[in-house]
């Protein structure tokens, strides 16, 4: 039986600083692309997991997981945890929610139908609201027009 493979903390880190795939390091450590991302998690490499449940409270269907709402609550979700994202991707996100914030919409989900537009609770609050001033708290921008 052969030595188990080692993947060296610096080497790897300098790797990764130069832009290696995880493919690239499992061919050149000669381990598996899991054991790469195990030792990336180990020394600190990779990136936290988000969490996203409470912007999606739904287990959605495969179909509806792309769609336009789940994305964009993604992307306020993942603002709201201090990810940055690519300009274009927050523009429509926060248009998107600002637009139903607006207009005292919300958003429901059916796992049949998919995300539909709804009216906002009576008392004016909605789920879109809530992930929307997450978002907008977590980028310094309070309740700024925009």
């Amino acid at each position: 039986m052969g030595r188990k493979a080692r993947v060296e903390r610096e080497e790897l880190a300098r790797l990764v600083g130069e832009g290696w795939s995880v493919k690239e390091l499992a061919a050149h450590f000669g381990v598996s692309e899991s054991g790469v991302l195990q030792a990336k998690r180990a020394a600190g490499l990779s990136k936290a997991m988000l969490d996203h449940r409470a912007a999606i409270p739904w287990k959605l269907e495969r179909a509806h997981a792309q769609s336009g709402p789940a994305t964009n609550l993604r992307n306020l979700s993942a603002l709201a945890q201090g990810r940055e994202l690519p300009p274009e991707k927050v523009n429509t996100a926060v248009r998107w929610a600002r637009r139903l914030v607006d207009a005292g919409l919300d958003v429901g989900y059916d796992p049949a139908t998919g995300f539909t537009e709804v009216p906002a609770g009576e008392d004016g609050r909605s789920h879109v609201a809530g992930v929307l001033a997450a978002a907008l708290r977590a980028m310094g921008d309070g309740e700024e027009e925009g």
